[in-house]
Formats: C-alpha cells, structure tokens, sequence
C-alpha cells in the first residue's frame, strides 16, 4: 500500500508540474493534506463495498481509499476533464479498478451515467448545506453522504442541515493531521 501510495504522490506532482491538480506542490505536505487525509476516512468506509467521489479532483480521496480498500469499487467524478484524464492515468499505471468521469453532478444520477453508491463523499465541493442535497440524490439504499470538514465543525449545524437534506447525523469524528495539526473533521448521514 505505502508504494502504491507514494507512486500516486509522484505521479501528482510531476503531472502538477504541466497541469495545475492541485495548490499543494511539497510533497511532504501532499502526504498529509491529500494522502493522510483522504485515508482518515477509512472507519467511514468500513462495510462498503461501492464510494462515489463528487468533485474528486485528482482523485481525493478516492484514489488513495481504492488503494488502501482493493476491495473497494471507487467512481470518481469530477467537471474538469484534464483532472479527470489525470485520473484515468494514475489508475491504470497502479492498477486499480477506479472508474473516472468527467460529469458535473447536478443529482440525476441516471441521466448523468453516475452510480448511486453506499458511499458518496465530497473532499471540498460545497459547504454541508449545498453538498447534502446533492449527495443524497446518489445513495445506495442503506448509504451514507460522508462530508469532510477542513475546519471545526459545529455539530448543531450539521444536524441542521443534514435534517433539511432529509438525512440525519450518524456520526461526527474529530482529527488533526500529524504535522500540520490542521483540524479537520468527517461527518456520516444516513437518509431518516
């Protein structure tokens, strides 16, 4: 796992080089920021056998979860197709069975050839009020929306918007990244 996992952090940044993946350009801190915290999500995705990564970007944290879970059939999907190409590239070079797409999800899943899945996570596409609504449209029966949280997150409002989703709160887990300390968070609704 720890090869795969450094060999997909090179590729990122010689990629990173010619077209802009992502801001984050140290590879140290691509290991923490990208790396670790896609693989915090792990306890999340415990049971799951199927995770839909809206707005994956370079592939966070679906890359880094399809090589930590091989067990795991990972989409990720994401509007601007030279990331989505980034993807489709590193997944073949690792071998992993990550199907990428370029697709704006707009909640029709069907019409949009996106899979509902018993994940469906977003690392930054939009604040829990807007994220919710949207990931909810591409649950599984028995799913759960993971939102990950860059900051520290106010379980009250997350209630809230979860409930306007029609979701509710599962669980709130709280970490901080080892080098940074950066808090971060990952929240679990499930449909009520």
């Amino acid at each position: 796992m720890e090869e795969r996992l450094g060999r997909y952090a090179d590729r990122l940044l010689a990629w990173n080089r010619k077209v802009n993946l992502t801001a984050v350009t140290d590879p140290a801190e691509v290991a923490e920021k990208h790396l670790v915290d896609s693989l915090a999500l792990l306890p999340e995705v415990a049971g799951a056998s199927t995770l839909l990564d809206i707005g994956s970007g370079a592939g966070l944290p679906g890359v880094p979860l399809a090589i930590a879970r091989p067990d795991l059939a990972v989409t990720c999907c994401d509007g601007v197709a030279k990331k989505v190409a980034f993807v489709k590239a590193v997944t073949a070079e690792l071998d992993l069975g990550v199907r990428a797409l370029a697709a704006r999800a707009r909640g029709e899943p069907e019409r949009e050839g996106l899979p509902r899945a018993e994940r469906v996570v977003s690392r930054a596409l939009a604040d829990p009020n807007r994220w919710l609504p949207l990931g909810r449209a591409y649950l599984a029966p028995g799913g759960t929306v993971l939102a990950l949280l860059g900051r520290e997150a106010e379980e009250g409002a997350l209630r809230r918007a979860g409930e306007a989703a029609g979701l509710e709160l599962a669980s709130l887990r709280r970490f901080e990244l080892p080098l940074s300390g950066s808090r971060r968070a990952v929240a679990a609704f499930r449909p009520r």
